[in-house]
């Protein structure tokens, strides 16, 4: 490269350019020590609750799909944090130039041969909670909280991830892909199930992860604690405006007894 300086750069000097200007972060609408005042919660798993530290769930996909359709695949490409099983295999069966009416057939012929395969291995399933997670239950659990999840799992593969974790008893309702393939969908689903049971007026907060959590709990006009034990950092969670952000639930306890003990 030729790094000599001519007169005309000299004589025509190139005006000065502006730093670029960042945007200012969406301010939160709610303080964190009140994210623990709802009547009813609707919690992610993968990310929020636990993470899993094998790789059945993920595997049993490309495996399923090959016994099901006879052609090899993979998730190569293919968001996976914040999707639903369900829209996951959509995405599959498009790369294969499957038709739509042919991939409704071969769904629920997929997700069950994913499950055998997931419960054929459930012994080697690693299941480990997120911070704070168990505490953050039991205290909304010993408050007379309902508790339910809405997840982008099949229901019984979703249900032995919390099992497996020692979350199960928590949670009295679940929504899940099987009825749903849309996350929106599937928060409206678990919110029905909410007010069934805690009452038509009940507050329900959406707890989770991803982006996806957040935009699919305002498509529901439903407030949303965002936290970032998943893939995503919390300042990138900040930029979809969440009502509620932290780090862990294990923050959201500290944030509530610190108020506590303000206010004694």
């Amino acid at each position: 490269m030729d790094t000599r300086t001519t007169l005309a750069d000299w004589q025509s000097p190139r005006p000065a350019t502006a730093a670029p200007t960042q945007a200012a972060a969406p301010r939160l609408s709610q303080p964190l020590h009140r994210w623990d005042a709802y009547d009813a919660y609707l919690f992610d798993i993968d990310g929020t609750l636990l993470r899993c530290k094998d790789r059945i769930h993920f595997a049993s996909f490309a495996e399923a799909f090959q016994a099901v359709t006879g052609e090899r695949s993979s998730l190569d490409g293919i968001t996976l944090h914040g999707n639903t099983d369900t829209a996951i295999l959509q995405q599959m069966l498009r790369r294969h130039a499957i038709a739509t009416s042919e991939a409704q057939h071969l769904i629920p012929q997929i997700l069950d041969a994913m499950q055998r395969i997931v419960f054929a291995r459930k012994h080697a399933l690693v299941a480990q909670p997120t911070p704070g997670a168990f505490s953050a239950l039991q205290s909304l659990q010993s408050r007379g909280k309902l508790l339910g999840v809405a997840t982008g799992n099949v229901e019984s593969i979703g249900w032995l991830k919390l099992e497996v974790c020692g979350q199960r008893d928590y949670f009295q309702f679940g929504a899940f892909c099987d009825v749903q393939p849309q996350r929106a969908a599937i928060l409206a689903h678990g919110a029905a199930q909410a007010r069934a049971l805690a009452g038509s007026q009940a507050s329900i907060c959406v707890i989770g992860d991803t982006p996806a959590d957040i935009t699919a709990a305002r498509a529901n006009s439903l407030p949303v604690l965002a936290v970032a034990t998943g893939v995503y950092a919390q300042e990138h969670l900040r930029q979809h405006a969440p009502e509620h952000l932290a780090a862990s639930l294990q923050e959201c306890l500290a944030a509530a007894s610190a108020a506590d003990a303000a206010q004694k």
